[in-house]
């Protein structure tokens, strides 16, 4: 899979390239966190189980879509975006469901784990090694708040993806517009 692809004719911008992506690289630790936490803490015949994983994939398979489809229609690029941020969501109820019915805590805002938690979000080229130690953990407690605590900066992350699209487009219109400019300056180059 090319990861970033470029038109020669004018009109069709730099598309692809999700892999560069904040939101992306964050779902996919995500996806692969929820892989493990699943595995390890809930029956395989628990339909939940299917659930949360489908929707951790969706997060990350619906950010790559909306890149790769962002060439030609950037409608449909804000509209996966959000599906990705909608999939997020839901996973996080899984996972704040898991805690409630385990008599579990969510950690508040000021527990130190979650300070903790920010200070590796903040780190460059975060991967699934840099949470290991949090989403590996025994306790299930903390799996699933590390987890969770890096499903709420990916859904604030893709609110400011989907609000930098709509402003994008605002600013430079979609693929119809491109069209028509390529083509009126292709006219008038030929003109002269």
């Amino acid at each position: 899979m090319v990861d970033k692809t470029k038109s020669d004719n004018g009109f069709i911008p730099d598309h692809g390239g999700y892999k560069k992506l904040l939101t992306y690289q964050k779902a996919e630790i995500i996806y692969d966190g929820t892989v493990y936490f699943c595995n390890k803490f809930l029956e395989r015949s628990d339909r939940t189980r299917d659930q949360m994983i489908q929707a951790a994939r969706s997060g990350k398979q619906n950010i790559a879509e909306a890149s790769m489809a962002s060439a030609t229609s950037k409608e449909t690029e804000i509209k996966l975006t959000n599906v990705a941020r909608a999939s997020l969501e839901e996973l996080l109820i899984d996972y704040q469901d898991f805690l409630r019915t385990h008599k579990l805590k969510e950690w508040e805002k000021e527990h130190k784990y979650v300070k903790r938690l920010r200070e590796l979000n903040r780190t460059p080229n975060a991967n699934y090694e840099t949470f290991r130690k949090g989403i590996e953990h025994p306790n299930p407690e903390i799996s699933a708040n590390v987890l969770i605590g890096l499903i709420k900066i990916s859904s604030y992350l893709l609110s400011r993806q989907i609000k930098r699209l709509e402003e994008d487009f605002v600013k430079e219109g979609g693929l119809r517009e491109r069209m028509t400019k390529a083509r009126i300056n292709y006219r008038n180059k030929g003109q002269k």
